[in-house]
């Protein structure tokens, strides 16, 4: 095995619950803790591109959220825990791994964690990453009006399920040169083969009230933080994540030209470099 390559899924006890992780690289290097957003798994953090960060000196860290993947599942409709609980399964998987500050990624919805963190744990976070995110502000653009998002299936047709993700990242990739259907349908397959109950998947993180920090807002972040946005973003259109920079001190933004709310493959250069620059430092 090559020192960037996977150590294997471990399910591990955390913060009162079952939590499914995998790292990749040298412990001894900087860690990076991979946030992935609603309704995702670890998969869609990609193992080859979990390998190329790997690859640049960093230990990365993906898991998956309660209610995807291996993890402890939830009734559907019937998630027993809040965002606070979600941001305490980062600390929580830190605390296993042994690391007491870590750059943390956050994509789409769960921005609001890599929120929670850089404002009421600043000890915990390194640096922070927002990806296809927002400030949530109501003078932001509304989704795109080309935004056709398919009906929701059967959640007992695995196949049907699979169709409906697979539309569903077709819609938010906004016309994305970049999209490529046949990896995100081997990837979704994978997804729903893979979890406790998708079912549960696909509707308890939107059935959870976010709680928000205990105090302060993005103004009030004080780690470093990198703003990554796709120009074809239909689901948050740019304005949002220039929205995002501006409210944190320091931010800077990195436009994806191509992207839409995802990272396709023909980014992942454009996006390793960044983060690598944005990384840089000793072991936290």
């Amino acid at each position: 095995m090559t020192p960037h390559q996977s150590h294997g899924e471990q399910l591990l006890k955390i913060n009162g619950t079952e939590l499914c992780v995998e790292t990749f690289g040298d412990r001894a290097t900087p860690p990076i803790m991979l946030v992935a957003g609603s309704a995702a798994s670890m998969l869609w953090w990609d193992a080859e591109l979990c390998e190329q960060i790997a690859a640049r000196g960093r230990f990365v860290v993906r898991y998956d959220h309660r209610d995807t993947g291996r993890s402890a599942c939830y009734p559907p409709g019937q998630p027993a825990y809040s965002f606070t609980d979600l941001t305490l399964d980062v600390l929580g998987i830190q605390d296993v791994l042994g690391i007491e500050r870590a750059h943390v990624v956050c994509q789409s919805m769960f921005g609001g964690i890599g929120l929670m963190l850089g404002v009421d744990h600043p000890d915990r976070v390194a640096s922070l990453t927002f990806v296809s995110s927002s400030t949530g502000a109501d003078d932001l653009p509304p989704p795109s009006s080309d935004l056709a998002m398919p009906a929701e299936p059967d959640s007992s047709d695995a196949a049907a399920v699979v169709e409906y993700v697979v539309a569903g990242s077709r819609a938010y990739a906004g016309g994305s040169p970049h999209f490529d259907e046949a990896a995100v349908r081997a990837l979704v397959e994978r997804d729903v083969a893979r979890a406790r109950n998708y079912a549960s998947t696909l509707v308890n993180h939107y059935a959870i009230e976010f709680d928000g920090p205990a105090r302060g807002g993005f103004g009030d972040i004080t780690a470093p933080t990198l703003v990554v946005h796709g120009d074809h973003d239909p689901l948050l259109p740019l304005p949002h994540g220039e929205a995002l920079r501006d409210a944190i001190p320091g931010a800077e933004l990195l436009v994806l030209k191509g992207a839409g709310h995802d990272l396709p493959r023909p980014v992942w250069d454009d996006f390793v470099s960044a983060l690598a620059r944005h990384t840089e430092g000793g072991r936290s």
